[in-house]
């Protein structure tokens, strides 16, 4: 497939700058492959689509506050620095902005006690940074961080996102980019599921900015996916086998979810445990050898989010769903609605 063949037209309105009041009440599109039907819902209606025996896979990563303001030394700029991974003790890969005032040699101060050096440039455009602190570098960042939300929410991070850009089952920390399916679900509605008898299944990706970075290629199988660290327990992938060998579905909550079953799945179509670095690039055609049904946001054209859901559910299929959102007004990414593809 090609890039040109993953272009639609989305206005800016409809990119969604704030989270819904309620996570529950966003609209979900359902999407039935077989029946090539489209169905209109609430969020809280996903419940009824899942039955015993079947297996909802969650991402527990954690999004912690990655967007550091900081100081350049001798000049007093104002910088910013974007966290995107730790390389090794107290050595970071970040982003900076602007990036023309950071050069290699130069020190960005955050607090009176906490800065770091450039030492590096990176091949992306990034820096590689050292930093200087005493005591735990996350905690220090929880109180001076802001919530890392994507580029394309205009608006400065409040308070209400550090709890709406988390997911409420969020435990591993280690993301710089929330996994926005998981956004809707409440406590409340995981108890329900449980109830059915369908059981839950963590897993961990943590996510990075690669989920937002252009595909500059036209032809896809060029592109290159960053790595991300991800890991799935023998307690999480023996419910999955056991929900397979019991002829259960398997739902997976996000894109994120999915790259990690198709990243650890057998030649007999189970799931192994496993944990390290994935750059799994899932676009069309794909055979998917896990997942049954999958539940994702709106997606932005052109964006690896998209190949994967076109991959999923059929690119003429999934752009049909996605033209009825954007006549009828639909949110879209990380705040907006939802789609469960059956």
């Amino acid at each position: 497939m090609k890039l040109s063949e993953l272009k639609f037209e989305l206005p800016d309105e409809l990119i969604a700058q704030h989270p819904t009041e309620k996570r529950d009440q966003s609209r979900l599109m359902v999407l039935d492959r077989k029946a090539e039907t489209i169905e209109k819902k609430v969020f809280s209606d996903i419940v009824d689509y899942l039955k015993k025996d079947d297996c909802l896979v969650i991402n527990e990563t954690r999004v912690f506050p990655a967007r550091l303001k900081a100081t350049k030394d001798k000049t007093d700029a104002q910088v910013e620095i974007f966290l995107l991974r730790e390389l090794e003790d107290r050595l970071w890969e970040v982003l900076v902005k602007p990036a023309r005032k950071v050069r290699v040699g130069n020190r960005l101060s955050i607090t009176k006690d906490v800065y770091c050096d450039v030492i590096d440039n990176t091949v992306s455009g990034g820096r590689v940074v050292r930093f200087v602190y005493e005591g735990n570098f996350f905690d220090i960042v929880e109180k001076v961080g802001q919530s890392p939300l994507p580029p394309y929410i205009k608006r400065d991070p409040d308070d209400l996102d550090k709890e709406r850009y988390q997911t409420v089952y969020a435990k591993v920390r280690g993301a710089v980019a929330a996994p926005t399916a998981g956004l809707h679900f409440t406590n409340k509605i995981l108890e329900k599921i449980s109830k059915k008898g369908v059981k839950i299944a963590p897993v961990v990706l943590h996510l990075g900015l690669g989920s937002f970075r252009p595909v500059i290629v036209e032809d896809l199988g060029r592109h290159k996916m960053d790595s991300e660290y991800y890991e799935i327990t023998a307690e999480s992938a023996n419910i999955i086998n056991d929900s397979i060998k019991k002829r259960g579905d398997v739902f997976a909550v996000g894109t994120s979810s999915v790259r990690v079953l198709e990243s650890v799945v057998t030649t007999e179509g189970f799931v192994k445990p496993l944990k390290g670095w994935t750059d799994k690039f899932i676009y069309p055609p794909y055979d998917f050898k896990v997942v049954d049904h999958m539940i994702t946001n709106f997606h932005l054209p052109c964006s690896t989010l998209i190949m994967l859901a076109s991959a999923f559910a059929g690119r003429d299929f999934l752009f049909r769903a996605y033209a009825e959102a954007v006549n009828e007004k639909w949110r879209f990414f990380s705040y907006g609605d939802v789609m469960l593809i059956l």
